[in-house]
């Protein structure tokens, strides 16, 4: 089976869509200013999100994919364009769009299962009996219900990011930012948070996007892989991913995937590997 390559250009159809899918982002870029230099980080950045679609963003280093998902996320502001999230424009951080980094970011002084509760907190109209069951359920679902009391320096690498994983998905969101999340881990630990986050999606239809430089991983995962270009970044490509789940980073036909967006890749940076 051939990938589905395209050119991406959604400028056209974000009028029509931006009240019907999940995620909007239109004519976003964005310029980090100091004294001593300005950086024109990303550049009228186009892309809609279906509701329940699992899209991940690469591109050679530096050119603004961790930038695009804080701005998704609320965290940064554009300074031209705007972010839609159900029709409604994004003007600072909430519940429906949690994200997941590369490095954990639990807190020490909580156990495991306090730090998913913390995500809870974000939850008001629960009540507490209603928090430590869905703490329970999240912890089970990502295996970690015999953690629940440890403390975090006692956790792996893995084990701590699903963690972090099962704090992000608790509190219900809309969407699901993941910027990086298994870069630090080792290969055996990542093949299984794959395993995880497909099952979790399959439960749960949740809208990720996710920012990875694992040409594998995003093909493992994703239903749209969007290219970036070097920067200021814009997305210059799409590829679709018609492959059936559950998915295995040693499938035959995933591999030809990769391959294909990893030259790709390496068209956008005059040559060489990419990670």
């Amino acid at each position: 089976m051939l990938d589905q390559v395209h050119d991406y250009d959604d400028s056209k159809s974000l009028t029509v869509t931006a009240a019907t899918s999940k995620l909007v982002v239109e004519g976003v870029s964005k310029w980090f200013r100091t004294p001593r230099a300005t950086v024109h980080a990303l550049d009228n950045v186009s892309m809609q999100v279906s509701d329940g679609e699992v899209v991940c963003v690469v591109g050679p280093s530096g050119c603004g994919k961790s930038t695009l998902l804080d701005i998704i996320a609320g965290l940064t502001k554009p300074d031209a364009g705007r972010v839609l999230a159900d029709g409604h424009p994004v003007t600072g951080p909430g519940r429906q769009r949690l994200v997941v980094f590369q490095e954990p970011s639990l807190f020490p002084w909580l156990d495991v299962f306090g730090n998913v509760m913390f995500g809870l907190g974000l939850c008001p109209e629960l009540s507490s009996v209603e928090r430590r069951e869905i703490a329970h359920r999240y912890l089970a679902l990502v295996g970690l219900e015999k953690f629940e009391r440890a403390h975090v320096h006692e956790l792996s690498g893995g084990m701590k990011q699903r963690v972090a994983l099962a704090r992000a998905l608790a509190p219900d969101p809309q969407v699901l930012l993941m910027d990086e999340p298994f870069g630090a881990l080792d290969a055996m630990t990542r093949e299984h948070l794959y395993d995880d986050i497909q099952r979790i999606w399959s439960d749960s239809c949740k809208t990720i996007v996710f920012v990875t430089h694992n040409m594998r991983e995003a093909a493992c995962l994703v239903d749209r892989v969007l290219l970036m270009s070097k920067a200021p970044g814009k997305i210059i490509q799409g590829f679709d991913i018609p492959l059936p789940r559950p998915r295995s980073i040693y499938d035959v036909e995933l591999v030809s995937h990769a391959g294909r967006i990893a030259d790709s890749l390496r068209g956008t940076v005059g040559g060489g590997v990419p990670e």
